[in-house]
């Protein structure tokens, strides 16, 4: 779905046949300045987003950004400044709020996650744990963040998965098998990665040729063994049950990315506000 229908749906979504209390109180011809301001500090994501809301609303309002995608924002920062007719701006305000401060509060969590590893080679990726809809946006908002983004889809890689596993196991077939199966029918452009919960599928899925492991769940001392076992013949991915608390630990075993669901699933919103005022 292109951003611009993204954005007409939600405007869709919240004005439906129209926007009651604006039709019934704001003259057509008001003129109003809005300014996006912060009243928190983080990272910011989605101003440009933002700003498109308001120009498919209004398309003869005039923008001005002033902060910058990627940029630290402080409480007080004005991040962009619209004037136009007062009507749609007010009408567009909550949809343009809402992806701001939802990608803002995406950026500035991965952001968190980036700053708790510094100094060490990992890399923090993201996962498709993301709203119905907005995966492009949010695993935008994670590269603003200092992040990287792992899958897009399903269609961009192969991931062997638990209930993948769950399924070939009815039918006499182990990890290492998995593996191979999956090898012999892939395209030349993917790589094939497989979850593992413990060394000994370590084991067969590095002598099935994997490309890369997702060890789920470990312990520090397990993923440790892990990165030894593996001596970088295949890439290391740790997911599951990592926060913020212990993210440091994990990047400190010598695994290459460490994949963290939380920085989109469960990322508090930005606070931000838009202040009016008529011209």
């Amino acid at each position: 779905m292109s951003l611009e229908k993204l954005i007409e749906e939600a405007l869709q979504e919240d004005i439906g046949p129209g926007d009651e209390t604006t039709f019934a109180l704001i003259p057509r011809e008001a003129m109003a300045r809005g300014s996006v301001v912060a009243k928190e500090e983080g990272v910011l994501a989605g101003v440009e987003v933002a700003a498109k809301v308001f120009s498919i609303a209004d398309t003869g309002c005039n923008i001005v950004t002033r902060k910058n995608d990627g940029e630290k924002i402080k409480v007080g920062d004005t991040l962009m400044v619209v004037e136009g007719r007062a009507a749609p701006m007010l009408s567009a305000e909550r949809v343009a709020l809402n992806f701001l401060q939802r990608l803002s509060g995406i950026a500035t969590e991965t952001a968190r996650y980036v700053e708790a590893v510094r100094g060490t080679p990992v890399r923090i990726v993201d996962t498709r744990k993301t709203a119905p809809g907005l995966r492009m946006l949010e695993k935008y908002a994670v590269r603003m963040g200092g992040g990287f983004n792992h899958r897009f889809g399903l269609y961009d890689g192969i991931l062997i998965k638990d209930n993948h596993l769950a399924i070939l196991r009815g039918r006499g077939m182990g990890c290492g098998d998995a593996v191979r199966l999956a090898k012999s029918k892939k395209t030349h452009t993917l790589i094939v990665e497989v979850e593992v919960t413990s060394l000994d599928q370590v084991r067969q899925a590095i002598e099935a040729g994997a490309d890369a492991l997702l060890l789920d769940n470990m312990e520090v001392e397990e993923i440790k063994a892990a990165v030894k076992l593996a001596d970088g013949r295949v890439l290391l991915e740790a997911s599951g049950g990592i926060n913020l608390g212990n993210v440091r630990k994990v990047a400190e075993t010598g695994v290459d990315l460490i994949s963290i669901g939380a920085i989109t699933h469960s990322a508090p919103s930005l606070d931000m506000s838009l202040e009016i005022e008529p011209i």
